[in-house]
């Protein structure tokens, strides 16, 4: 046994000195450098069965079948070369992916010559027949791309009332797939601006059950807010109804035109409260997470919602829309209204998002009809003035002459000028100002202001006082035969703190809103006297606004303001100028006879300057109504600055002034 295993020690060590023998002469003979990569030695096989082969070996063995490889690729030499090469790459990859990619250069073609401006109408009906012929029953599939949706757009919008009827049939039943395209979503729309009242009604029906579901798509949403402003009034009611229960899915013909508000839905058909508020929560929840709150039929919804809805409800939902998402909201008329209520019934820090929310946005804001409105109202309730004048007042300075002369944006400053005057907002402005939620109000706010959501829809007319605070209301709700009508006195009630009269004299004076103001009255005097709109600015402005706001501190700028106006009025009456003068114009020439009834100072200002000795040549035509203002007027000293020289041309038969009007004065 020990002479056995003696043996196969000497037979490994006699192994291991021919393997080193055998190392020792390759690194002698070898001329390779080091460089070349080898594989890794192999362990050595026992018994010696194959013959030991070294890494090198292997390398040199292996190297021209690589040089023979390098020849047989065949590498592009030149830039233009490789360019060609890599667009033929791309082709034939695109043609693999892209089913229709063919069919979609041949359309791309055809649109570059169908869509130029300086082609013949006959040349473009030819084109677009026959890319609607190259489509004919794969338009569903070829819509999706980016390319043949710009076709199929402008061929719906340039073929024929047939071919369009015919695009229309076929895209029916895939429209609401289609809807959630990112580029079919605009040839559906396009679809539904030319569909004729039965296509769109078909249209409308087909989205029974699928409404909630797409409004909480990012692009179906816009298909959904497409149909509803197209549709009539019982169409968006259809609409609607898909957002507030599941039985007024289901029965939804039970639900007539009369009952438009879901108040009056639920007592009629004996819906549970707490059932509805539950799925219109379920519906509108993910609709503000996702950020969707552009569309009007949400804020349709939102209204709704909120007058049935109980606290906990609507503090929640008003906490969601506290800050930049509200800004894009108040663009329509119930998102203006959603925008007062977070206002109103929000808490200082829920009011100090919105407002931040609002920078950079405000005069953008105050250019549109219904975002004004909601301006208007921060300006005449937050009580925090220094982030006001920080944001707001700051950014309307900014833009301030563009905004005297806008319908909209003259409307927070005539706000800040003259609250709640009637001449300035109309009786539907005012009653949205007073909108307020009556699950979130006490029982005496509620019996103080006697208007409620439930009354949004409703016709009013309100006479107020000069002091803007106090109204006579008459209410009409509903529109039909049962309406009710009731008389009652609303007070305009401000949501702060805060003095009111504290708070303006805040943002117009101390904020040198009011001292801008005036510098562009003086500047644009005449553009302002002739404008429609800008007349009412520059009146208030002259006035010293409501309650005489501005005299105190600004007296020396208002003179100033009043010289400028009656300078324009001493120029000489010429035929040869290409404007009109003042006195003459009828718009600036009513603003200045109002100017010499309301205010003193300056009606001593114009007739020293411009009428004292000139009168006989301003007795005719708009002028003589500015001249006769001074024998109109409640004050005595404006009266007796005029008499004798106004007298002397009623006598001659010259001037003609209403006998009412002067026995009114003189008793």
């Amino acid at each position: 046994m020990a002479a056995k295993d003696q043996r196969n020690q000497d037979e490994s060590m006699k192994r291991k000195r021919i393997a080193g023998t055998q190392r020792e002469g390759e690194k002698r003979t070898s001329k390779k450098p080091k460089s070349v990569q080898s594989k890794p030695a192999a362990p050595p096989n026992k018994g010696l069965k194959k013959p030991f082969k070294s890494s090198k070996q292997q390398a040199v063995k292996t190297q021209p079948e690589k040089r023979q490889f390098a020849v047989e690729k065949k590498v592009p030499k030149s830039k233009r070369e490789r360019r060609l090469h890599a667009k033929e790459l791309t082709e034939a990859r695109k043609k693999r992916r892209k089913r229709h990619y063919t069919l979609e250069q041949e359309l791309a073609s055809l649109w570059e010559k169908m869509r130029r401006h300086n082609i013949a109408k006959e040349e473009r009906s030819k084109l677009v027949s026959e890319a609607l012929q190259k489509m004919k029953g794969k338009i569903p599939e070829v819509a999706g791309s980016h390319v043949s949706s710009r076709v199929l757009q402008t061929c719906v919008k340039h073929c024929s009332q047939d071919e369009r009827d015919a695009v229309f049939e076929e895209l029916r039943p895939q429209l609401l797939t289609l809807a959630c395209n990112t580029y079919a979503v605009h040839l559906v729309k396009k679809m539904l601006d030319n569909a004729s009242k039965k296509q769109l009604e078909g249209f409308i029906s087909s989205l029974h059950g699928h409404v909630a579901s797409l409004l909480r798509h990012m692009v179906g949403s816009v298909v959904i807010e497409h149909a509803y402003q197209l549709g009539n009034a019982s169409q968006k009611q259809a609409l609607l109804l898909e957002l507030y229960s599941a039985e007024l899915q289901l029965f939804k013909d039970l639900v007539s035109m009369k009952e438009s508000r879901l108040v009056d839905l639920i007592s009629k058909l004996d819906l549970q409260k707490t059932s509805v508020v539950r799925h219109m929560a379920s519906v509108i929840q993910p609709i503000l997470e996702k950020g969707i709150v552009d569309h009007s039929i949400i804020h349709s919804a939102l209204i709704e919602y909120f007058s049935i809805a109980d606290k906990s409800s609507v503090t929640d939902v008003i906490q969601q829309l506290s800050g930049p998402l509200l800004v894009r909201m108040i663009h329509t008329r119930d998102g203006s209204k959603i925008g007062i209520l977070c206002v109103k019934h929000g808490s200082a820090k829920e009011r100090k998002k919105i407002i931040k929310g609002m920078k950079g946005h405000i005069g953008k804001i105050a250019h549109d009809q219904c975002g004004t409105m909601v301006l208007a109202f921060i300006l005449s309730t937050v009580d925090d003035t220094k982030l006001l004048t920080k944001i707001v007042i700051r950014e309307l300075q900014a833009t301030l002459k563009e905004l005297v002369f806008d319908k909209n944006g003259r409307r927070p400053l005539l706000q800040l000028l003259h609250p709640y005057c009637t001449r300035y907002f109309n009786p539907d402005d005012l009653a949205s100002l007073n909108l307020f939620v009556s699950s979130l109000c006490t029982k005496d706010e509620g019996s103080d202001v006697n208007l409620n959501l439930e009354q949004t829809d409703c016709s009013e007319v309100c006479e107020f006082q000069d002091s803007g605070a106090v109204a006579s209301l008459e209410t009409t709700v509903g529109g039909n035969n049962s309406s009710i009508s009731t008389n009652k006195n609303l007070q305009i009630v401000d949501g702060g703190k805060k003095d009111s009269s504290l708070r303006r004299r805040e943002l117009l004076v101390d904020s040198g809103l009011a001292e801008s103001l005036i510098n562009t009255c003086i500047e644009s005097v005449g553009e302002l006297l002739r404008s429609n709109f800008g007349k009412e600015v520059i009146y208030e402005v002259a006035t010293g606004g409501a309650g005489g706001i501005l005299w105190p501190t600004l007296t020396d700028k208002l003179g100033a303001l009043h010289e400028a106006v009656a300078s324009l009025a001493a120029l000489p009456k010429t035929e040869e100028s290409e404007e009109e003068h003042i006195l003459e114009n009828f718009h600036s020439s009513r603003t200045i006879r109002k100017l010499v009834l309301n205010c003193p100072s300056f009606a001593s200002t114009l007739w020293k300057i411009a009428l004292e000795g000139k009168c006989e040549v301003w007795a005719h035509g708009h002028s003589c109504k500015v001249i006769s203002a001074f024998l109109e007027s409640s004050n005595l000293k404006t009266r007796d600055l005029a008499k004798l020289e106004l007298q002397a041309l009623i006598d001659g038969g010259i001037l003609k002034v209403p006998e009412s009007k002067l026995g009114e004065k003189e008793s």
